[in-house]
C-alpha cells in the first residue's frame, strides 16, 4: 500500500511539473514594454505602457497590486500593440505582473518594477547660468573601449578610413577625460545624441534614433550613461541630454510595423519640411507652408512624427520624464523645437518641469533675428497667446553677429555695433540670462574660421562669450584651432579630437600634444572660465553697455556686490579710451584690478589699448 501511494505521489509530481512547464512556456513576455519601468511617487500619477507582441491586442490585460488601477487601454490599427494606461497615485515601490490573457490563459506576462524614487535635493537640478557647456560629439571625442566599435548585430561598424562614417567613439572616452573638460572650467558639457541608431549610414550623430529607451551599444549602455553621470557629478560637472522627438530614423523597429497610419506624417512622396520657422509665427503665413513646416521629413532617412496622435505624445513625454529620473540628467537640449508640433512642445516642457521643477531645457530654434528667437523661449505669453514653457534658447542671432562683429571695420551697423543691436534687444526675452551664447557648433562653420584663423579675434570672442549676459557654450576642438566650413562637409568639420584613439600620433588632451598657440588659447579660455566660475556678477548681474566708438566696445556687468568692467578694443591698432562718458558707473570707484595679468588702472582721463585686447576688470 505505501508502495502505491508513493507511486501515486511521483506521478503527481510528474504531473505537476509538466503541467507547470507547459503553462510557464505559454507565458512568455511581450516582445516590447517600454518604459521598461517606472517610479511610485511621482507628480504624474497616470502612467501609459506601450505593450508590443504578436496579436497582443486580442488579449484582456489584468493587474493586482494594491494602489495600481487599469484606467484604460487603447487598441490601434496593428493587432500587435496595446496602449495601457494604469492610475498609480497610491502605489508604493515594489513590482506587479501585468498579464494579457486570452480565453482565460495567460499568453503573456511580465513583472514590473515600480521602483522608489531618488532622493537626493542636486538630483534633478538644471544647468543655469552660472555654468559654463562644453559640447562634444561622442563618436568624434575618444575611444575608451575599442571591443563597442564592431558589433555583429549593428548596421554600420567603425571606418576611421571614411569621415562620415563611425570613428569609435564612446561612453567610456568621455569617462576617462572629464578632468580635461573639468580643470578648463566648464561645469557643464551636452553631448550630441547618445540613444541607439542602427542606421546603415551616418549613424554617427545620433540623430536618426531607433530605440527611445536604450543608449547605441557602440557608445555603451545605459548603466554606463549613468557612471558617466555620476562620475562627472564628482567632478562638479553636469550632463546635458540632447533629445530628438521631431523624427526618429527609418530603421526604428515600430517603422516594420507601425501602430497606426498616423503616427508618423505621410506624404505621395517624399516631402522634406520646410525649413524657415518664420511660418510658424507669421500671422500672414499661407496654409500649405505652415503644414510642410510642421508634417514635412527632416531627412530621407527621418520620418516626421505625428506629435498629434494622443498616445505617441504620451510615449514621448514619458520618455522624456523616464530619462531624467532614470539618470540625472542636469539638462535637455530639445533638436530642432521650432519643427516639433508647438502646441506639443509646450505641453512637453511643461509636464517636465512641474515634474522636476528645478530643472532646465535649452531649445534649439536656428534663426538670426532676435523676435523669432525670443518668441521660443518660454515664460512670458507671445502675440498669439503662445508660450513654449522651455526656459532657454540658443542664442543664434547673437552667434551670426559674433564673426561679423570681430573680422569687420567699425561702421554704424557693423563691427562691434552688431553686438550692441542684438543685446538691445533684450527685451524680447522673457530671461536674457538663460540664453546660449556661442561661436559654433556641430552643425556651423568652426568658430576659428570664422574668425578668420585669427588666434587674436579668438581671445576676444572668447573673452566676449564669457563675461556677457547668458550661458557660455564652447564647441570640443577649439583647443587645437580646428578650421573648417560646414559646406565642406559634415564629417570633415566633425574630426576625431586628437589623442583620443590609441593610434593617435597627437594627444591634444595634454599640454606636450598642443602647440605653442593651442596652448596659449586654453590657458586663455581656461582662466576666463575658472573666473567666471567664482563670480555671481557674472552670471546673474545686471548688463550695461554703452554704444561702440571706435570699434571699442565697454560693458559692465554688477549686482549689489561687485562690479566687473569689460573693455574690447577690435582695431587692429592702439586706441585711446576716453574713461569720462563711463562715469556713471566708475564714479563711486578709484582703480581696477585686471583679473587676467593682474595689472592695476587707475581712473584718470584715458586708457591706451594695446591693439586686439580685452581687459576684463574688477571695479574697486
Amino acid at each position: 500500500m505505501k508502495k502505491i501511494q508513493r507511486i501515486r505521489r511521483a506521478t503527481l509530481f510528474f504531473v505537476l511539473v509538466i503541467t507547470l512547464s507547459a503553462h510557464g512556456m505559454t507565458q512568455k513576455s511581450p516582445e516590447k514594454i517600454e518604459p521598461p519601468f517606472w517610479w511610485a511617487g511621482m507628480n504624474n500619477t497616470e502612467l501609459q505602457i506601450m505593450a508590443y507582441g504578436e496579436n497582443i491586442a486580442n488579449t484582456r490585460v489584468h493587474v493586482d497590486f494594491p494602489g495600481v488601477t487599469i484606467r484604460e487601454v487603447v487598441s490601434v490599427e496593428s493587432p500587435n500593440y496595446l496602449f495601457i494606461y494604469l492610475d498609480i497615485q497610491s502605489a508604493l515601490s515594489g513590482s506587479f505582473d501585468l498579464n494579457f490573457l486570452r480565453n482565460q490563459e495567460t499568453v503573456y506576462t511580465y513583472n514590473y518594477p515600480l521602483k522608489q524614487r531618488k532622493d537626493r535635493a542636486e538630483y534633478h537640478k538644471g544647468f543655469d547660468a552660472s555654468d559654463a557647456i562644453y559640447l562634444l560629439m561622442p563618436d568624434r571625442f575618444a575611444n575608451g573601449n575599442p571591443v563597442l566599435d564592431n558589433l555583429p548585430h549593428m548596421l554600420e561598424n567603425v571606418n576611421r578610413e571614411n569621415p562620415n562614417a563611425r570613428q569609435g567613439g564612446d561612453i567610456q572616452g568621455i569617462v576617462n577625460h572629464l578632468d580635461h573638460i573639468a580643470d578648463m572650467g566648464f561645469t557643464a558639457i551636452w553631448i550630441n545624441p547618445l540613444l541607439e541608431n542602427n542606421q546603415p549610414r551616418y549613424s554617427y550623430h545620433g540623430y536618426a534614433i531607433t530605440d527611445f529607451y536604450n543608449i547605441d551599444p557602440r557608445f555603451g549602455s545605459n548603466q554606463d550613461f549613468v557612471h558617466l553621470i555620476n562620475t562627472a557629478s564628482e567632478k562638479g560637472v553636469r550632463i546635458i541630454k540632447d533629445m530628438v522627438l521631431n523624427h526618429c530614423g527609418h530603421y526604428h523597429w515600430w517603422m516594420n510595423d507601425l501602430p497606426s497610419e498616423d503616427w508618423i506624417h505621410h506624404w505621395p512622396e517624399f516631402t522634406r519640411t520646410a525649413y524657415p520657422m518664420t511660418t510658424l509665427v507669421d500671422p500672414h503665413v499661407a496654409n500649405s507652408d505652415f503644414i510642410r513646416m510642421n508634417h514635412g521629413w527632416f531627412d530621407t532617412n527621418m520620418p516626421d512624427l505625428n506629435h498629434n496622435n494622443r498616445l505617441l505624445a504620451d510615449y514621448l513625454i514619458q520618455n522624456s520624464i523616464w530619462w531624467v529620473e532614470y539618470s540625472g540628467i542636469g539638462g535637455i537640449r530639445m533638436d530642432t523645437q521650432p519643427f516639433v508640433d508647438k502646441e506639443f512642445m509646450a505641453r512637453w516642457a511643461f509636464e517636465i518641469l512641474k515634474e522636476f521643477p528645478q530643472f532646465n531645457i535649452v531649445g534649439e530654434q536656428w534663426h538670426v533675428l532676435p523676435p523669432f528667437s525670443a518668441y521660443f523661449q518660454g515664460g512670458r505669453e507671445q502675440y498669439d497667446g503662445y508660450d513654449s514653457h522651455i526656459p532657454t534658447v540658443f542664442d543664434f542671432p547673437l552667434y551670426d553677429a559674433l564673426a561679423k562683429a570681430f573680422t569687420e571695420e567699425h561702421g554704424w551697423d557693423s563691427g562691434m555695433t552688431r553686438i550692441y543691436n542684438v543685446i538691445a534687444q533684450d527685451f524680447l526675452y522673457a530671461d536674457h540670462h538663460h540664453l546660449i551664447v556661442f561661436g559654433d557648433n556641430h552643425d556651423t562653420d568652426r568658430i576659428f574660421t570664422r574668425l578668420g584663423d585669427n588666434i587674436d579675434n579668438l581671445k576676444l570672442a572668447m573673452a566676449f562669450l564669457t563675461t556677457t549676459r547668458g550661458i557660455p557654450q564652447f564647441y570640443s576642438g577649439f583647443e587645437t584651432l580646428e578650421s573648417a566650413y560646414e559646406h565642406d562637409g559634415h564629417g570633415i568639420m566633425r574630426v576625431p579630437f586628437p589623442g583620443g584613439w590609441p593610434d593617435d600620433s597627437v594627444n591634444a588632451f595634454t599640454r606636450e600634444g598642443r602647440t605653442k598657440e593651442q596652448n596659449e588659447i586654453v590657458d586663455y579660455l581656461s582662466q576666463l572660465l575658472n573666473y567666471r566660475k567664482s563670480k555671481p556678477v557674472l552670471h546673474y548681474g545686471k548688463l550695461k553697455h554703452f554704444v561702440p566708438e571706435n570699434n571699442v566696445y565697454v560693458y559692465f556687468r554688477y549686482n549689489e556686490d561687485e562690479t566687473v568692467m569689460v573693455v574690447i578694443n577690435n582695431n587692429k591698432s592702439e586706441e585711446k579710451l576716453s574713461l569720462a562718458r563711463f562715469e556713471e558707473i566708475t564714479g563711486a570707484f578709484t582703480r581696477a584690478n585686471n583679473v587676467l595679468n593682474g595689472e592695476v588702472l587707475s581712473f584718470g582721463q584715458e586708457w591706451r589699448l594695446p591693439a586686439k585686447s580685452a581687459l576684463v576688470l574688477e571695479l574697486r
